[in-house]
């Protein structure tokens, strides 16, 4: 197992050096450096304060190959954008904003509070809810019940997530007036009554297709001949259900489950955005609007290193669920 978990990090790492050359493509070879200048001390600078900006940054290097430096000097090659990019992001140096110049390590660390308030209950209470929903419909299946629940999951992943954030905010906040409609507070007594109405709204957006999924999976474990057998045997459904079928359907439980759970950190774009919620997905939406390529490159950097150890989590967590699993 520890032979095929070190691979596994070997493939991953191979994964992210590939993620970081096709954002080294996308920001320093497709966007001219001169355009990020422009775009953040402003189209109408003279070209020395281009120059002093860049230079600040360290933008004003050469893609590849330094011809400042001999043929045989290794600053030839390592004084370029291109090792300095990789060097950035291996060692977390993330720098200095391009918007504002504030460090994005420190940013990072203020906005992972807020949005974990935010993501790890949703994430817990979504999936409690779902499991629970799943196996009440699938106890049903083949009735009126499961048919109704399936027109009503298609029906609720047919709405976008605008939709509920809008209707939400104003039916919830603005008619009843039991929650604020934006806003966050992180003193513990407060800051529940600024989150109920985000997870609210993110549970009723994400509960139409993980019913749907974790219901599937359910309806076909309760083929499987075991089921049959601890019938045959006298067991009740509900036993059955909740000791036969949803432990044995961990595995494709578990795929989706620990996947997302490093992504727990990266917050939720729209919802922070929306609700006002000082978080890292608030972080990327503001780098978006803001023409922050230095925030932005570090999020979807951090995004695709969270992606390869979820995968890797989520190999390892087939062993746990099921002893026969050998990772070999």
């Amino acid at each position: 197992m520890l032979a095929y978990i070190v691979r596994r990090v070997g493939y991953g790492f191979l994964t992210v050096l590939g993620v970081l050359f096709f954002l080294f493509i996308l920001f320093f070879a497709v966007t001219d450096p001169d355009d990020i200048a422009r775009k953040a001390v402003g189209e109408r600078a003279p070209p020395e304060v281009y120059e002093q900006w860049k230079e600040n940054k360290g933008y004003n290097k050469p893609l590849l190959l330094n011809a400042e430096h001999s043929l045989f000097s290794i600053q030839r090659y390592s004084d370029t954008l291109l090792v300095d990019h990789y060097w950035r992001m291996l060692t977390f140096n993330f720098g200095n904003s391009d918007a504002d110049d504030a460090p994005i390590s420190k940013r990072i660390a203020e906005g992972a509070g807020p949005s974990l308030f935010l993501t790890v209950p949703l994430f817990l209470s979504g999936m409690a809810v779902a499991v629970m929903v799943s196996l009440f419909v699938s106890f049903f299946r083949e009735t009126y019940i499961d048919r109704m629940a399936l027109i009503l999951c298609m029906l609720a992943m047919s709405v976008t997530i605008l939709l509920y954030i809008i209707g939400g905010q104003f039916l919830i906040g603005k008619v009843l007036h039991w929650f604020p409609i934006s806003g966050f507070d992180p003193d513990p007594t407060i800051v529940y009554k600024f989150l109920l109405l985000p997870i609210l709204v993110g549970l009723v957006n994400g509960l139409g297709a993980d019913v749907r999924f974790y219901r599937t999976v359910f309806v076909e474990e309760t083929t499987k001949d075991y089921v049959r057998t601890a019938r045959a045997k006298g067991a009740g459904e509900i036993r059955v259900m909740g000791n036969h079928v949803l432990r044995n359907a961990l595995i494709p439980i578990l795929t989706q489950i620990v996947v997302a759970i490093p992504f727990l950190f990266t917050g939720s774009l729209l919802l922070e955005s929306f609700f006002g919620i000082p978080g890292l997905g608030s972080l990327t939406i503001d780098a978006i609007f803001g023409n922050d390529f230095a925030t932005l490159r570090t999020m979807v950097y951090i995004g695709a290193l969270l992606f390869v150890t979820g995968q890797i989590l989520t190999d390892i967590s087939y062993t746990i669920a099921d002893p026969r699993i050998r990772l070999e």
